[in-house]
C-alpha cells in the first residue's frame, strides 16, 4: 500500500525516501491531451499497454510484439536503485557509474579506491564479484486485480479492507514464488485500481568489469548536476554469472554503428522510481508545506556530518564519498521538486485538473454516488497525516548503515516466526532472498562513520521531539546522543556477517536475550515504529487506498487504458526524439562533443570538479574530438531511470540515460515537452574512450560484435 515521501518505515536511511504509492496519470486537462489521449512525448508506459496509437500517429512506427519482448528481456533492474541493459551475448550489462557507485564503494579498500580511480578487468578471471548486488529481469506480468479486490468483503472497514488486500497480495506472491522460483512482486497501479504480478529472473552473481574514474563519470560535479550541456562518461559494466560461468544472454542490445542523431525517434526502457502526477491537491499541499521542507533540512544536516567526517583525512573522505554523492544528488533533486511545488502556475494547473475531473464525476449520477466522496476522504486523511508526520518521521532509528542492519535483523527474526500471511510487507517468504542478500552481505562497514551518523540522527530526534518524547526517553535514557551512539556502535558485533547469521538463526528467543547494544537499541526502537505504522495504516493509508481506488475507477470509466500509471520502480517504456531546447536566451544543442569537454575543463583552469582524469589530458591528441559525448531527448523519465538504455527504431543501443535537466525536476508532478529533457551518454563516446584511453579493445570487440 502507499507510503508518502518521508514516512517510509522500510528503511532507516531517510535521505532518499521513495514514495511507493502508485496512481494513474491525470490526463484530463493536461496540455496536449485530446479526448483522454496523450499526444506529447509524455508517459512511462507499461509493456503490457504500450503507446502504439500515439507512436503510429506521430511517427508512423508501431513496434511489434517481438520488438517489445526483446527490449523487455534485455532490460535490467538494479535492485539497489537504477536500471541497465544486456549489451553482449556473454552476460555483459551496462549501467551508470553513479548506479554502480554503491558496489564500487563496497569493493574498495583504503589501498584501492574504485569509485575515484576506476577499474578494468581485461579478462574474466580478474572481474570482481559484487558483495550484495541483485539484478532483476522482468520475465512476465499478470493481472491479478480480481483476486486482490475479491479478498475485501462487502461492508468491511477501511482498515480491514487494507489488511485483506495485504494478505491476498502476500498469498499471490508466495504461490508464484513457490511455483516458478522467480521473484514475484504484486504492484498496485492506477491508484490501486489494478494489481499486477511481476515475475523476475534474479541474478546475484554479478561481477564488475569496468568503471571509469569518477572525475569523468561525474565531470562538473554538483554544480553541473541536473544541468545541460554536459560532458560525462557516466557508465559502468558488469557481467552476470550463473554456476560460476557467464550467462548466455540471448536478448541483448546490439550496438548502433552511428548512435543517436538529431531528430531521431528513440525509446528508453527502464525502471522509473516514483512520480506523483496524480496526487490530489490535499496530498500535494502536504508535500509542499511539510514533507519537502523537513526532508531538505534532514539531508542538509546529514551532509554537514559527512563533510566534517571527510575533513579528518583521506581514508575518512573515501568512506564518506558514496553517501555524500547520493545525498548531494538527492538534495538538488528535492530542491528542484520543491521549487516546482511552490510554483503558483503549477499548483493552479493541478487545481484546474482536479476541478475538471470532479466536475465530470459529479455530472454522472452513478459516478457521483460511487466516487464523489473520494477527494474529501483524502483531504481528511491528509489532515491526520500532517498531525502524525513529525512523530512518525523521527521515532525511528535512522542515519547509520549498521543501525539499518540491526533494524532489519530484528524485524527479520520477529516476522519469520509468524505465519506468512501475518507478516509485515518486505518479510514474506517470497521477499526473503532479496532481504537476506543485504542482511548477510560481506560488504565492509565503517563503524567510525556510523557512530557519527547515528549520534547526529539521535540528536536530531531529540531536537525535533524533545526530551520528554517516549521514543527519545527510551533511546537515550537521560544520556547524551553521542554517548548512546558510541556505546552502541563500538559495542556491537554486527559488523561481522557471521554474527548476523547466528543471531538470525537463534530465533526470537535468541533475539530477545541478545545483549548486543545495537540490537537492544533496535529492538526498543521497533516498538515505536510498529505502533506508528499501525496508526498510519488505520487512520491514513487504509482511507487513501480506498479513496484512491475510487478515483482510479472514475478515470477508468472515462478513459480506460489510454493513459499510463505513475512510476513504481517497475519496467516502463517511454518514447521521444533527440532534440535541443531553448536555454538562457539561446539554444541548447541536441548533443555535445569531446571538444566541449576540453573547453569547459580549461575554462575552469582544470580545477575540480572540472578536471578530467590524467589520461584524458595526456592522450587528448589520440581522440577524435568531434565525437558526440552527451545528448538530450524529449523522453519522459524520473529517478530510477538512471542507466536505462536509449534505443532507436531498430532496437539498437544508441546511448544510456544518466540525468535529466534542471527544468525536468518538476516532472515528478507534471511533464513539459518544451522543457523536460533526458540527458544521455552517446554510444560513440563510450567506444572512443574505451579503445583509445583505456586500452580496452577486447571489451570494445564484445560490445560492437567484432
Amino acid at each position: 500500500m502507499s507510503q508518502r515521501r518521508g514516512i517510509s518505515f522500510a528503511s532507516v536511511n531517510d535521505m532518499v525516501i521513495r514514495r511507493t504509492a502508485t496512481v494513474l496519470l491525470l490526463i484530463t486537462f493536461l496540455a496536449g491531451v485530446r479526448g483522454g489521449r496523450v499526444h506529447a512525448e509524455e508517459g512511462m508506459w507499461t509493456f503490457d499497454h504500450p503507446p502504439l496509437g500515439q507512436l503510429r500517429e506521430k511517427y508512423g512506427f508501431t513496434p511489434g510484439a517481438e520488438w517489445l519482448e526483446h527490449l523487455q528481456l534485455a532490460s535490467v533492474r538494479f535492485n539497489d536503485g537504477g536500471s541497465g541493459s544486456f549489451v553482449s551475448p556473454h552476460g555483459l550489462v551496462i549501467t551508470n557509474h553513479h548506479v554502480a557507485a554503491g558496489q564500487l564503494q563496497k569493493l574498495s579498500t583504503a589501498q584501492k579506491d574504485y569509485v575515484a580511480n576506476g577499474f578494468f578487468a581485461p579478462n574474466e578471471s580478474e572481474e570482481l564479484k559484487c558483495p550484495d548486488l541483485e539484478l532483476n529481469v522482468l520475465v512476465s506480468s499478470e493481472d491479478v486485480t480480481a483476486r486482490v479486490q475479491a479478498a475485501v468483503t462487502a461492508g468491511a472497514s477501511d482498515a480491514a479492507a487494507l489488511e485483506a488486500r495485504k494478505k491476498a497480495i502476500a498469498a499471490i506472491e508466495r504461490e508464484s514464488f513457490a511455483a516458478t522460483g522467480l521473484r514475484s512482486d504484486v504492484v498496485s497501479l492506477y491508484q490501486s485500481s489494478e494489481y499486477w504480478l511481476y515475475r523476475y529472473k534474479v541474478y546475484t552473481d554479478v561481477r564488475l568489469v569496468f568503471a571509469p574514474e569518477q572525475s569523468i563519470a561525474f565531470f562538473g560535479g554538483d554544480p553541473d548536476n541536473f544541468t545541460y550541456p554536459r560532458y560525462d562518461v557516466d557508465i559502468a559494466l558488469f557481467r552476470v554469472y550463473e554456476n560460476n560461468r557467464p550467462i548466455v544472454s540471448r536478448d541483448y542490445l546490439k550496438w548502433s554503428p552511428t548512435g543517436a542523431r538529431d531528430g531521431d525517434l528513440v525509446f528508453v526502457s527502464g525502471h522509473p522510481g516514483s512520480t506523483d502526477r496524480l496526487d490530489t491537491i490535499a496530498q500535494l499541499e502536504t508535500e509542499r508545506d511539510l514533507v519537502y521542507p523537513l526532508s531538505i533540512d534532514v539531508i542538509t544536516r546529514r551532509l554537514g556530518v559527512l563533510r566534517q567526517y571527510a575533513a579528518q583525512g583521506a581514508e575518512e573522505a573515501r568512506q564518506a564519498t558514496e553517501l555524500t554523492f547520493g545525498l548531494e544528488n538527492a538534495l538538488k533533486a528535492y530542491r528542484g521538486e520543491y521549487q516546482g511545488l511552490r510554483d503558483p502556475q503549477l499548483l493552479a494547473k493541478k487545481q484546474e485538473e482536479e476541478r475538471g475531473l470532479r466536475a465530470q464525476v459529479a455530472a454522472n449520477p452513478a459516478w457521483s454516488a460511487a466516487y464523489g466522496g473520494a477527494w474529501e476522504a483524502i483531504e481528511a486523511a491528509e489532515r491526520t497525516r500532517r498531525s502524525l508526520y513529525k512523530t512518525s518521521r523521527f521515532q525511528q532509528l535512522r542515519g547509520s548503515d549498521l543501525a539499518a542492519l540491526a533494524t532489519s535483523l530484528v524485524r527479520y527474526v520477529e516476522e519469520r516466526g509468524k505465519p506468512d500471511a501475518e507478516r509485515l510487507d518486505g518479510y514474506h517468504d517470497a521477499q526473503l532472498p532479496a532481504l537476506e542478500l543485504r542482511l548477510f552481505s560481506p560488504a565492509p562497514s565503517y563503524p567510525s562513520l556510523d557512530e557519527k551518523l547515528l549520534a547526529d540522527a539521535l540528536q536530531e530526534s531529540l531536537d525535533a521531539l524533545g526530551p520528554d518524547d517516549p521514543f527519545v526517553a527510551a533511546m537515550l535514557k537521560h544520556r547524551a546522543p553521542a554517548d548512546v551512539a558510541r556505546d552502541a556502535i563500538r559495542g556491537t558485533h554486527l559488523v561481522d556477517p557471521s554474527v548476523r547469521r547466528m543471531l538470525a538463526a537463534s530465533g526470537t528467543a535468541g533475539l530477545h536475550s541478545s545483549a548486543d547494544p545495537l540490537v537492544v537499541l533496535a529492538r526498543e526502537a521497533d516498538r515505536f515504529t510498529r505502533a506508528n505504522e499501525k496508526t498510519l495504516d488505520e487512520r491514513v493509508n487504509s482511507i487513501e487506498t480506498r479513496a484512491g481506488e475510487q478515483i482510479g475507477q472514475a478515470r477508468f470509466a472515462i478513459f480506460g487504458h489510454t493513459a499510463y500509471p505513475d512510476a513504481t520502480f517497475t519496467l516502463r517504456l517511454s518514447y521521444g526524439q533527440v532534440k535541443g531546447y531553448p536555454l538562457n536566451g539561446t539554444i541548447a544543442p541536441s548533443r555535445t562533443t569531446l571538444y566541449g569537454l576540453y573547453d569547459r575543463a580549461y575554462a575552469f583552469d582544470l580545477k575540480p570538479p572540472f578536471a578530467p582524469p590524467r589520461r584524458f589530458l595526456d592522450h587528448r591528441d589520440a581522440l577524435d574530438l568531434t565525437t558526440p559525448m552527451n545528448f538530450v531527448t524529449t523522453n519522459d523519465i524520473i529517478g530510477g531511470n538512471s542507466g536505462s538504455p536509449v534505443v532507436n527504431r531498430a532496437g539498437e543501443f544508441v546511448g544510456i540515460v544518466f540525468d535529466g535537466n534542471i527544468e525536468s525536476l518538476a516532472g515528478r508532478f507534471v511533464y513539459s515537452e518544451e522543457r523536460n529533457r533526458t540527458v544521455a551518454v552517446h554510444s560513440a563516446v563510450i567506444i572512443e574512450v574505451l579503445r583509445k584511453l583505456y586500452d580496452a579493445d577486447s571489451l570494445v570487440a564484445e560490445l560492437i560484435g567484432s
